[in-house]
């Protein structure tokens, strides 16, 4: 649970994010937006914590 929220604090350090609902066990991240953000940030910030993205739908 602890990359949990590493995950999850480093989607939310992104402008236009609102909040993010991490699952370990799923391998996913619902992420709200109050703003339009670019994939390619999402994806950054996930890949730098060492976490790989497959698809942003």
């Amino acid at each position: 649970e602890h990359c949990e929220a590493r995950v999850k604090k480093a989607i939310e350090s992104v402008p236009g994010v609102d909040s993010a609902a991490v699952s370990h066990e799923k391998g996913s991240a619902i992420v709200t937006l109050n703003a339009q953000v670019e994939d390619a940030a999402l994806k950054k910030v996930v890949e730098d914590q060492d976490y790989k993205v497959l698809e942003i739908i």
